[in-house]
């Protein structure tokens, strides 16, 4: 969040809010695969085309969404751009002093959010799984957001935002993934 003054509760937050879970993933998959996910995660980066290789070799029914998730991936800053656009256009007055999204570092803040949430969403498709979030995970991101004031209706627009701006990448595959996006959607919106 830039130069923001960041209290000891709100970095102890951001550090517990970690919305991925590959726990019940183990009934479908190896620790092998799993693990490839996992490192994605605990790096904060979308799977790699290397990882997105490795992962096929161990499941090869997974070709397709990997395909989708590394084209989601690669369309990530054209997506979020586009999620960005049309909160601004819902909320015109949210970056502006007195706005949800004021100072810029908060905006900021919310557009990074956007990157991370299209990254767990891809996890998602890419493992064939609706099942990605972690219930702790989301409580502590529902808190951090409650500590730091996040303007919750703008973020669920984003969300929406987000799986449009996919859909219109992928046409055919767009409502196969559906229950992907609006598992996330969901969950944000019972922030509220």
């Amino acid at each position: 969040m830039g130069q923001m003054h960041l209290s000891e509760k709100v970095r102890e937050l951001i550090q517990r809010a970690r919305i991925v879970s590959f726990k019940t993933w183990h009934e479908a998959y190896s620790a092998e695969l799993i693990q490839i996910f996992q490192v994605a995660d605990d790096e904060r980066r979308y799977l790699t085309d290397e990882d997105c290789r490795h992962i096929q070799a161990l499941a090869p029914d997974t070709a397709a969404s990997l395909a989708i998730a590394q084209l989601l991936r690669d369309e990530v800053k054209d997506i979020v751009d586009e999620a960005r656009a049309s909160v601004l256009s819902t909320f015109p007055d949210i970056t502006q002093p007195g706005g949800g999204l004021y100072p810029a570092e908060r905006a900021d803040a919310c557009w990074r959010d956007f990157w991370h949430f299209l990254r767990c969403i891809t996890y998602g498709i890419a493992g064939q799984r609706t099942d990605y979030t972690s219930a702790e995970g989301l409580h502590h991101m529902q808190l951090l957001y409650q500590e730091l004031q996040v303007p919750l209706d703008a973020m669920v627009t984003g969300l929406e935002g987000i799986k449009q701006a996919s859909a219109k990448r992928l046409q055919t595959a767009a409502a196969e993934l559906d229950p992907y996006f609006d598992h996330l959607i969901t969950q944000l919106k019972q922030f509220r």
